[in-house]
């Protein structure tokens, strides 16, 4: 598959060759299961590793481990799968500072790309290119403090923010940062429940309710494959 699996010390290094790798959990071929391009066929490029610990997260297998990939070989993988959607997402994809070089040759090589990103981390030298879908962390997240309310000024209709709901209390705190930050008008924004926590007619009904401006979803691949690797 291409993948290079340097030691520790090689890692840490910094050679010229070094620059050009990131650490992969894993890339595969599925459907884009949320977000604007929901149901696209997509390629998913998982970074290993994240600052955080959402209390809902189903990637945590992503935290450690995954194989040094160069970033050539990674395009190359990408390629071979023959789709033009492409979805860079972690983790925390961003906590890798050479994920930007991804994303940049990811567009020059003419791929519809998206960045899932936690909102932890600063987003402004990301490709204008890229799709950001950023994470406003709710309370029932257990990591509301990581907001980085900087990043929201920057977002452009180009992006999408998300809300991943796990009660009554997450919705009505999203509905009035969704108002005091007019995010409505900036960028699309999306509403889901916290699969397990929330129910989705229950959601959908408090959206329809309030008439919010924002758009419900549902995670279309947990519906599909559950929790399935590589799907």
């Amino acid at each position: 598959m291409n993948a290079v699996t340097p030691d520790a010390a090689d890692a840490a290094a910094g050679t010229p060759a070094e620059r050009d790798r990131l650490r992969i959990a894993e890339i595969f071929l599925s459907l884009q299961g949320e977000a604007r391009d929901a149901g696209w066929p997509t390629v998913f490029v998982r970074l290993t590793g994240c600052p955080l610990r959402c209390g809902y997260c189903d990637t945590a297998y992503a935290f450690h481990g995954g194989e040094w990939w160069d970033i050539d070989a990674i395009l190359a993988e990408v390629a071979r799968h023959g789709v033009r959607h492409v979805c860079v997402t972690g983790g925390e994809p961003l906590a890798q500072k050479r994920c930007l070089g991804l994303l940049q040759r990811l567009c020059d090589a003419g791929h519809a790309v998206s960045l899932e990103t936690s909102g932890a981390l600063d987003v402004a030298a990301v490709d204008p290119r890229v799709s950001r879908v950023v994470d406003i962390k709710t309370p029932g997240s257990g990591e509301v403090a990581r907001n980085r309310w900087e990043n929201l000024p920057l977002l452009t209709p180009r992006d999408q923010v998300k809300f991943v709901l796990c009660s009554r209390t997450d919705y009505e705190w999203a509905r009035a940062v969704l108002a005091e930050h007019r995010l409505a008008g900036r960028c699309d924004v999306l509403f889901s429940p916290s699969y397990g926590q929330l129910g989705a007619r229950e959601l959908a009904d408090w959206i329809v309710a309030d008439r919010l401006p924002v758009r419900f979803q549902i995670q279309l691949h947990k519906l599909l494959w559950q929790d399935e690797p590589g799907r």
